[in-house]
């Protein structure tokens, strides 16, 4: 694949055009207000919050002499228009999980989630001490972007379905919402994958357009209420083992800001990064206790749908491996995951089994 494709296709196409009618970013008296669109609805539990907790800590850390106006998904432009908005200039910045955006360049799903890959803690590893930020800069920078991670949801459930899932077979034909390179691993195993905000997934689910649907996890899921249409929940999924969240900025922009500015800005979204993180796993067990109380099924996928998964992951990550940009994320990010995983599972893996044997 030809790097320049990919922005043939995304910042000088497509929604870019629409994003061109936005009023330009205000600046008054050595003070600034810039517009933050996000792929959010307003108030949607967790990510919404990171997109507000990064605007907050930037106006906080700067006393004021940045403001970011935070536009929630269809305020401003679409949850899947950002991107272009941002890179056409007509908005400051963005938030989302950059997975979103795979057809612009498919590296963007490292940085948020991809098939079988790095946990919350392994992430971050490779994106503070490796050199996953200095990757997801130089994605960027073709774009015209400046990117920071800025939210994590922790590992994210296999999803929501009308029936128990008993075989790689079942998802034949299946109408499943699933982002990223995840639902591209789910197509080749059948099923029919859909791309929605996640304002609007309740209501696919509702109406029969589709028979399942992932989202976040516990907290987040019981907030949208599936549980409320059906009750056969996979907490483990093979797709997202983290989901960074990141705010991005247009990079003319953030070089036309003073260095303070630009460090309020890595450090405002670096803490929106934790917080976020922390607030989801302080939330998940409570809300999964609430919905197994109200006769929510927990379930795990068969070891046979998890083979049949592995092997479509891997069918996306060949179908991709002939852009230099991805594959050098990927041999990087694979890299990175190995050399923590060993560690995380000799200690943290094994003092977590064995308190949980001696504490019953």
């Amino acid at each position: 694949m030809d790097r320049r494709s990919f922005l043939r296709t995304s910042a000088l196409g497509g929604t870019a055009a629409a994003a061109s009618t936005l009023a330009a970013p205000a600046y008054a008296q050595g003070k600034r207000t810039l517009t933050m669109v996000t792929s959010w609805g307003r108030g949607l539990a967790g990510v919404f919050d990171a997109a507000q907790k990064t605007a907050d800590n930037i106006t906080a850390i700067t006393d004021g002499q940045l403001t970011i106006d935070v536009k929630a998904a269809g305020e401003l432009v679409g949850a899947f228009e950002v991107f272009d908005a941002v890179t056409a200039g007509q908005a400051d910045m963005y938030h989302a999980a950059d997975y979103y955006f795979v057809n612009q360049h498919p590296g963007f799903a490292f940085f948020t989630g991809v098939p079988f890959g790095m946990t919350a803690t392994e992430l971050n590893n490779w994106y503070y001490h490796g050199n996953g930020h200095a990757l997801h800069d130089e994605l960027g920078e073709i774009f015209g972007l400046k990117s920071f991670l800025a939210g994590n949801t922790g590992t994210q459930a296999g999803g929501w379905f009308r029936k128990e899932i008993t075989g790689p077979e079942d998802f034949n034909g299946l109408k499943f919402r699933m982002p990223g390179l995840g639902g591209k691993a789910l197509g080749y195993m059948g099923a029919s994958v859909q791309n929605l905000p996640g304002a609007e997934v309740y209501q696919a689910l509702a109406s029969g357009a589709l028979d399942g649907t992932e989202w976040i996890g516990p907290w987040a899921d019981e907030k949208a209420g599936f549980q409320e249409i059906t009750k056969f929940y996979y907490t483990a999924g093979f797709h997202e083992p983290a989901a960074g969240l990141s705010a991005v900025m247009n990079r003319e922009v953030f070089d036309s800001l003073t260095a303070s500015q630009q460090a309020a800005v890595e450090v405002a979204a670096g803490h929106a990064n934790v917080w976020n993180l922390s607030q989801y796993l302080n939330n998940n067990g409570a809300a999964l206790e609430r919905l197994k109380a109200g006769g929510v099924k927990v379930l795990e996928f068969p070891d046979s749908v998890w083979n049949a998964m592995g092997d479509a992951s891997q069918k996306v990550y060949d179908e991709f491996m002939g852009d230099d940009l991805f594959k050098k994320i990927y041999d990087d990010y694979t890299a990175s995951m190995k050399a923590s995983s060993g560690w995380l599972t000799d200690s943290v893996g094994a003092y977590r089994a064995q308190r949980d044997r001696v504490l019953g």
